[in-house]
């Protein structure tokens, strides 16, 4: 419920005409006064591919939805990035080498075959080694 307040707030400060929707020329004169630049024609795309019921304006649902599109890029980019921390050797996975060096360096000691362990319960193909995929579905 305060989520929803919230992105009702914000979605009243894009509504320059208070008709509930956001137009492209609102997003992108709004946007301009953050210090942010959207041309109107990207605008225009932005809102036309998250309009849900066709009517060329984003309503609270959309505008949800446009909020939370780059939470979860934000997401992905910090699991990449905590991925690389552990893939020392930078070839795309995890082994259980890697894996035991980075929780020695978080203090936690583990032996190699506790750290295969903990790589065997994520590791969906049977390689021995975690992938990104892997990774995320661990990290959920």
């Amino acid at each position: 419920m305060m989520r929803s307040e919230q992105y009702e707030r914000v979605l009243r400060y894009f509504d320059r005409d208070g008709d509930g929707k956001i137009s492209a020329s609102e997003l992108s004169h709004r946007l301009a006064l953050m210090g942010g630049e959207l041309k109107l024609t990207e605008a225009e795309v932005a809102v036309e591919s998250l309009d849900s019921d066709g009517d060329g304006l984003l309503g609270l649902e959309d505008f949800i939805g446009l909020m939370e599109a780059g939470g979860e890029e934000e997401k992905m980019n910090d699991l990449k990035e905590a991925f690389e921390m552990y893939d020392v050797d930078g070839n795309g996975f995890i082994s259980p080498r890697e894996l035991k060096s980075m929780l020695t360096k978080l203090g936690e000691f583990k032996s190699i075959d506790e750290c295969k362990t903990m790589i065997k319960r994520f590791d969906l193909n049977g390689d021995g080694v975690i992938s990104f995929e892997e990774f995320k579905l661990m990290m959920q």
